[in-house]
């Protein structure tokens, strides 16, 4: 009998990819803000407010060290980036909420530093509000981004949809005095600019990048023309909208700190918290999301199995011209009464640096929005407390933060596979 051996079953490796931009990032984010406080010391205290009028519980204020706590959170911060450095030699990912607590720190201890000695105090539930405010276009905007994307679609025209929503939610927001109308026509707005796109890169498959460029620059010229020859000269019955009211959620509002700034907000604003989860559970729980991935991953095995790939990556884009547009609404019928030219400013592209930052996943897309809305916030709180930072600087920041966050802080990230390839049928 000829003994025969088995050889030991071979252990399945788990193979995790790290990336080094993050602890690079912070390490570089530390030494800046090191050097700064080194270089510009400033001495006296800096207040905060955390309470605002109307609040059942108001918490008192906070006066800390400007200089003493610009220095702790340097060294807290330069120990969370060595932190970062041992995870990624030992082979393990940066974790979130790391990265989270590093951007309060240094976020804080930037505030500590510049309000020093001023009469005016921080206020930090209206600089949380003023945050999810500015962030809601680009929530809408991000998630429209990653429907489009995930369908295979790059969606450069966020701009043009958002701008499209704007201007059609005042025209049709002013003939009917209606919010709601308004709000309806935006998202349709955003669906037709959509359906163009994909007329042009999935029907006739031309560059999917070329289109959206020559979108934005499409609906910017004609929102500029008929601003200028229409709604300027008949601006009270074409250019003057009434806006969503406020609704206070009883119980959530009286939160102290967050409540007013997350549950004292227009209805648009509940729409995105409701957005959120429903996108993420439509993509990655439903029949419809399995198949959106599929034909955004590999199209030919999608159609292999009887998926439609033109058809499916159309519902795809035309959802999220849709999700968009809504977006777009908000700037003239929650956070102003009328249009003005060119109103969305860039916010479509930050959207769409929102989406690579949150990997191609709505909720993480959604957060990336938020950072950036925080960053736009900032602005202002600076200039309350008369901070010595250049006006220039605060108008970048937002775009700063942005590169920051694409270029560093994302890690590795994988668009789908078939993002902005045409499928051919063979």
């Amino acid at each position: 009998m000829t003994a025969t051996t088995q050889a030991p079953a071979a252990e399945a490796r788990r193979v995790t990819v790290v990336s080094h931009k993050a602890p690079i990032a912070l390490a570089a984010v530390t030494a800046l803000f090191a050097l700064l406080v080194a270089l510009a010391p400033r001495e006296g205290l800096t207040h905060f407010r955390f309470a605002t009028d109307g609040d059942v519980v108001a918490l008192p204020s906070a006066a800390v060290p400007a200089s003493t706590t610009a220095w702790i959170c340097v060294a807290i911060a330069g120990v969370l980036a060595l932190g970062a450095f041992a995870r990624t030699r030992a082979r393990r990912k940066v974790p979130v909420w790391l990265l989270a607590v590093f951007a309060v720190v240094v976020l804080f201890g930037f505030l500590a530093w510049s309000g020093a000695g001023s009469q005016s105090d921080f206020p930090v539930a209206r600089l949380l509000a003023s945050s999810v405010l500015l962030a809601v276009p680009l929530v809408f905007g991000a998630l429209g981004g990653v429907l489009g994307e995930r369908a295979g679609v790059v969606n450069i025209a966020i701009e043009a949809q958002l701008l499209a929503g704007a201007f059609s939610a005042a025209i049709a927001g002013s003939l009917t005095d209606s919010p709601v109308v308004g709000l309806l026509a935006a998202i349709a707005a955003g669906m037709l600019v959509a359906l163009v796109l994909g007329v042009f890169t999935i029907t006739y498959r031309v560059d999917q990048i070329i289109v959206g460029v020559v979108l934005n620059v499409l609906v910017i010229g004609l929102t500029s023309f008929f601003y200028s020859q229409v709604l300027v000269p008949n601006a009270e019955r074409l250019n003057s909208t009434n806006r969503f009211g406020t609704l206070a959620i009883p119980g959530l509002s009286a939160i102290p700190v967050i409540g007013p700034a997350l549950f004292h907000q227009s209805a648009i604003v509940y729409v995105m918290y409701v957005a959120v989860p429903a996108v993420w559970y439509a993509m990655f729980r439903t029949r419809w999301g399995l198949r959106l991935r599929a034909v955004g991953e590999h199209p030919q095995a999608a159609d292999t199995v009887g998926i439609k790939v033109e058809r499916m990556r159309y519902a795809g884009i035309l959802v999220a011209g849709g999700v968009v547009g809504i977006g777009g609404a908000f700037y003239t019928v929650v956070s102003v009464s009328s249009f003005g030219k060119e109103m969305t400013a860039g916010a479509g592209f930050i959207a769409l640096a929102a989406v690579i930052f949150g990997k191609w996943n709505p909720v993480r897309a959604a957060l990336a929005a938020l950072l950036f809305g925080a960053a736009s916030s900032l602005q202002g709180a600076l200039s309350i407390v008369g901070a010595p930072v250049p006006s220039q600087f605060m108008l970048m920041l937002p775009y700063v933060v942005t590169i920051l966050a694409v270029a560093g802080l994302v890690g590795r990230s994988r668009a789908p596979a078939a993002d902005g390839t045409p499928y051919i049928k063979e």
